[in-house]
């Protein structure tokens, strides 16, 4: 099966086949899906707005565009994280803890779920909408910059995550042996 794992694009099936868990299988499914939709979406709005610039020059129109393709990396980035650090951990046979898999899932939810959030809260105003739910108003009353947050503490959620539940060289490790 470490055949069929090449690169990003073999590790998200070989993933999904490697792990026992429902619901990593379930976020790599939703995670690869939702990553390749955000991917696409960045690739259009960039073609779009330097078709709308081509006759700008450069400078700030060309230091904002490469600002748009790393916001589109940072969305894209914990997206996938989960589904190859548990593809990673299969084809390697990495020692982890037992719910490894099962919490690498769920931290994926969580920064699907940040993404939504963050959306939410930096809605232009024309476009939000009234709502009777307190959540919604209460989000809609934070600054647009506080859009960046969830999506950022989500991400860290992730990468601590997959830190805490991973196994390493000292994994093994007695604290006899560590104060040698």
């Amino acid at each position: 099966m470490a055949d069929s794992y090449r690169g990003v694009f073999g590790a998200i099936p070989y993933a999904f086949r490697a792990t026992e868990s429902w619901t990593m299988r379930a976020y790599a499914a939703l995670g690869a899906l939702t990553a390749g939709f955000v991917a696409l979406v960045v690739t259009l709005g960039l073609v779009v707005w330097m078709g709308e610039t081509v006759s700008a020059q450069g400078g700030t129109f060309l230091f904002s565009r490469s600002l748009f393709v790393v916001a589109g990396l940072a969305a894209v980035g914990p997206l996938l994280a989960p589904i190859l650090f548990v593809a990673r951990r299969h084809r390697r046979d990495d020692p982890v803890a037992a719910d490894y898999d099962r919490w690498m899932g769920v931290a994926g939810f969580l920064f699907l779920v940040s993404l939504y959030l963050a959306m939410i809260i930096s809605a232009p105003a024309d476009l939000r909408d009234p709502s009777g739910s307190a959540v919604i108003n209460a989000l809609y009353a934070l600054p647009q910059l506080a859009g960046f947050v969830p999506p950022a503490a989500a991400a860290l959620a992730v990468f601590a995550t997959h830190f805490r539940l991973r196994g390493g060289s000292d994994a093994g490790a007695t604290p006899e042996t560590d104060a040698a």
